[in-house]
């Protein structure tokens, strides 16, 4: 009878654990909110180097917007079960139970296109120096930032590609002095709600002095730090000689457009999202066949001090192993490879800058996890 008793315990015990089986939103929460967030950054990866890709196949760039995920669960439950009692019974049939259990999940992904408005603020209109110069206070290098989203600073030309010229030298020779004073300590970026000081004209009248609507706006200022040491003193110097600066000026105004207003300022004339992406078409490895076919034009050189894109973007006919980005296109992989970190970060940083760049009123993706 100590048989018969320990079989219907353990049988009766399955029997409720499955029929008593709690909600499976809880136990997800955690590894779902780590699995679509690791997604769509995935997705986001794959869908801006398709584009780069394109416009180096003059192919018009599309981006889509995730503006909603749903994960949704089912889950279906069956028990039965029986007890025989009578002597005449045989000993395997004094209990027995059937149970049955299946789950399922049936996300909901919801897409909008990029068009219209959104599209020309997004894609066609140049960010602000603003809203790009206070990336490198997060270590960003400088160098990089600017050659991703600068046409020229006061005036130095950062425009390579068909029929646009080879850039100016001196714009590299700014940016790596830019970068050593940053590695150094003896350059920073200022942001400031503060009205920029009245400047001069060339009559000596003050101008500036009167209440701006724009002073309320933020500004940002290139501060040159102080320091003893004779080297970074001597790049302080090169640096305020190529951007037109005071010999002894602390810190000058950044400012949008091709040259200067006034004095003191620098004026960086920024890239859009689009002019970004087809800067870094211009420098996509192709095959050469591609370029013979006319396909595709030559991928230009780089000028001066560089020599090497701002982001290394491989080409094959077969799928490459070490990837930190791979997409197909019309039959050829196009990738960066997981093991070149400049590039990575040069990358990730124009990921960053389409973030800063969108200006779509209805939100981000929002994730929705059941928990109950």
């Amino acid at each position: 009878m100590q048989i018969h008793l320990t079989s219907r315990a353990a049988i009766l015990a399955a029997l409720t654990c499955l029929s008593a089986c709690g909600p499976i939103g809880p136990s997800r929460l955690q590894r779902d909110e780590l699995e679509y967030s690791r997604a769509l950054g995935e997705s986001q990866k794959h869908e801006m180097l398709l584009n780069i890709v394109r416009l180096r196949y003059a192919d018009p760039p599309t981006f889509l917007d995730t503006t909603q995920v749903i994960a949704g669960y089912s889950v279906s439950k069956s028990v039965s079960g029986g007890f025989y009692a009578y002597p005449a019974t045989a000993v395997g049939n004094y209990l027995f139970g059937t149970g049955t259990m299946t789950a399922g999940e049936s996300p909901t992904f919801t897409y909008q296109p990029v068009t219209g408005e959104q599209y020309a603020e997004n894609v066609v209109r140049p960010i602000s120096p603003t809203v790009i110069m206070p990336l490198s206070l997060g270590g960003l290098p400088i160098d990089t930032l600017l050659r991703l989203t600068a046409q020229s600073i006061d005036g130095l030309s950062n425009v390579r590609g068909i029929g646009a010229g080879g850039g100016s030298v001196r714009f590299y020779l700014l940016l790596h002095d830019l970068r050593q004073l940053q590695i150094a300590g003896a350059m920073t970026i200022r942001i400031t709600t503060d009205a920029p000081p009245p400047s001069s004209d060339d009559s000596g009248k003050k101008k500036g002095s009167k209440a701006d609507p724009a002073s309320k706006q933020e500004h940002s200022y290139l501060v040159l730090s102080s320091t003893s040491d004779s080297n970074l003193l001597a790049i302080q110097a090169e640096v305020r000689r190529l951007l037109h600066l005071d010999p002894h000026v602390e810190e000058a105004e950044i400012v949008y457009g091709p040259y200067p207003k006034h004095t003191g300022q620098i004026a960086i004339l920024t890239r859009s999202m689009l002019a970004m992406l087809t800067q870094l078409a211009y420098e996509v490895e192709v095959p050469e066949e591609d370029i013979k076919a006319g396909r595709t034009p030559p991928t230009i050189s780089q000028v001066g001090i560089e020599n090497r894109p701002e982001v290394v973007i491989h080409s094959s006919h077969k799928v490459p192993e070490r990837r930190y980005a791979a997409v197909e296109y019309n039959d050829m992989w196009f990738w960066i490879d997981e093991k070149d970190f400049q590039s990575k970060l040069a990358f990730t940083m124009v990921q960053v800058l389409s973030a800063l760049a969108a200006t779509n009123h209805t939100g981000g993706a929002v994730v929705t996890i059941p928990a109950g």
